[in-house]
């Protein structure tokens, strides 16, 4: 496996006249969790999009493993982005089970997901009467049905509580030891900070800053300065 498993190279997608992401070139190293950081607003969200396939470049070049990204890397790509795309009156395994049969996976993935994270107990309880942590632990365990190589988490922690949180935090420290590299999304840097290996952040459409985390950096003070550079030369 090359070094790096997925790199953009001066992606850019415009919505008619406003341009949302501008050049941006990303460095996501193979087996880390790298953070994706940014105000909201940024094109964090746009650039994962783009990533998955959800959105088309206005230009630009995404490399897979190496190669030029095209539609059967998402067979090695799992993403949860936005909200989970649930089935409320189904259970965790019935929403599962959807998804084999559509992906022509064996059901042995569902048990494997399932205790992966966490949700092996749910029994007949309907996914509509999750809380919002097993809501998107469950959004997870599909990314994972495919055994992504790369699993791409869009603000996973919004709305958890600090037990939620924590949980999902352990999880996705836990997934480069499986061979799965992780991009999450964030504006939350204290989240990220215990979590990533690398980080990038975006403001205004733009990558101003990407490196290893630092042992001791102070990482908002980082952010702020990067942010305000960036919406200055945006003016």
């Amino acid at each position: 496996m090359p070094e790096f498993i997925l790199q953009t190279r001066n992606l850019r997608k415009d919505f008619g006249r406003q341009r949302a992401v501008n050049d941006i070139s990303l460095s996501i190293q193979a087996n880390s969790v790298y953070g994706l950081l940014g105000p909201n607003g940024a094109g964090k969200s746009t650039t994962l999009k783009m990533i998955t396939g959800m959105l088309y470049a206005t230009a630009g070049e995404i490399l897979f493993e190496g190669h030029p990204w095209s539609r059967r890397d998402l067979a090695d790509i799992g993403a949860l982005i936005e909200s989970p795309p649930l089935y409320e009156n189904l259970t965790a395994r019935e929403n599962l089970k959807v998804r084999t049969l559509l992906l022509g996976l064996p059901e042995t993935r569902i048990d494997e997901v399932l205790e992966t994270v966490g949700l092996t107990d749910t029994g007949k309880k309907r996914a509509g009467q999750f809380s919002m942590g097993m809501k998107q632990r469950l959004g997870i365990a599909i990314a994972l049905l495919n055994s992504p190589k790369l699993l791409i988490l869009d603000e996973p922690t919004n709305g958890l509580d600090p037990i939620g949180i924590q949980e999902l935090r352990e999880l996705i420290r836990s997934f480069p030891a499986q061979g799965i590299t992780v991009i999450l999304s964030s504006h939350i840097l204290s989240e990220v900070e215990l979590i990533a290996d690398h980080i990038g952040i975006i403001a205004g459409g733009v990558l101003g800053y990407e490196s290893k985390i630092n042992p001791g950096e102070d990482l908002e003070a980082l952010f702020m300065e990067v942010v305000k550079r960036n919406l200055r030369e945006e003016r």
